[in-house]
C-alpha cells in the first residue's frame, strides 16, 4: 500500500521517538523489523504511510494502538543508514509525511538517506551549540556553506565546509526537541544531501555528455 501523504519531509522534527525493538528475521545483514514509540507520529498514520525515522523514509507496516508503529528496514537501508546501530531505548527523530497544503518550514527532504557523517567535535555556545561533522567526499561535494542539509532528519544550515568537514549550529529548540541535542563526539548521524544539488550535477553531466 502507497503512503497517503507520499515521502516527502521538510527536516523540521515532530517528536523524539523511543525504539521499542528491532529484529532480524533473516538474521544478521537480511532485513530488520523496527518498533518506535511515537504517539504524536502515530496519531493520524494508516497502514503504508510515511514516517521519517531519523532522516530515513519508512513505511508503517503495523500499528500497535498503544502509539507505536513497526516497519521494513531493507538491508540498502540498514548498510547506507544509522538504522542497524539502534537497539531497545534509543531515541530517534521522527517526522511525519507533509501534507499537500502544509508550511515547508525546513527545505525540500526525501527521507533516502545518501550516507553517514560522524561528529568530530561540539563547542557548547551561550545559547547555542556549534558542531564540526566529518564526511566523506563524495559527499561533501554537495555541501555548500549557507546551503540547507538534513542530518539524522534535521533540515539544517551549513556554517562552513572543507575538504574533509562541515559545520552546523543548533538553536535552543533543535537542542531541546532533537536527539541532536544529545550527540557526543564519535557518534554516527544520517545525512541527506539538498537533492537540488544532486540533479544540477546530473544535469550538468548529461549535458556535457551530449
Amino acid at each position: 500500500m502507497k503512503g497517503r501523504e507520499g515521502c516527502m519531509f521538510t527536516g523540521i522534527v515532530e517528536e523524539i521517538g523511543t525504539v521499542r525493538g528491532i529484529a532480524f528475521p533473516g538474521g544478521a545483514g537480511a532485513d530488520a523489523v523496527l518498533t518506535v514509540e511515537g504517539p504524536l507520529a502515530t496519531s493520524d498514520a494508516g497502514l503504508g504511510d510515511s514516517i521519517a525515522v531519523d532522516g530515513v523514509c519508512l513505511t508503517v507496516a503495523g500499528l500497535a494502538g498503544d502509539g507505536s508503529f513497526t516497519a521494513d528496514v531493507m538491508p540498502e537501508s540498514l548498510r547506507r543508514t544509522t538504522l542497524g546501530d539502534l537497539r531497545p531505548g534509543s531515541r530517534v527523530n521522527l517526522e511525519r509525511a507533509v501534507r499537500v497544503d502544509a508550511r515547508l518550514g525546513g527545505h525540500v527532504v526525501q527521507g533516502h538517506v545518501d550516507g553517514v557523517a560522524t561528529l568530530a567535535s561540539r563547542e557548547p555556545g551561550e545559547r547555542w551549540d556549534d558542531l564540526v561533522l566529518s564526511a566523506p567526499p563524495d559527499l561533501l561535494r554537495y555541501v555548500a556553506e549557507k546551503g540547507s542539509i538534513a542530518v539524522s532528519g534535521v533540515s539544517l544550515t551549513v556554517t562552513h565546509v572543507d575538504d574533509a568537514t562541515f559545520g552546523v549550529s543548533l538553536i535552543p529548540t533543535t537542542l531541546e526537541a532533537t536527539v541532536l541535542g544529545a550527540l557526543a563526539p564519535g557518534d554516527r548521524v544520517n545525512l541527506e544531501v539538498d537533492v537540488l544539488a544532486k540533479y544540477v550535477e546530473r544535469l550538468l553531466a548529461t549535458g556535457a555528455a551530449s
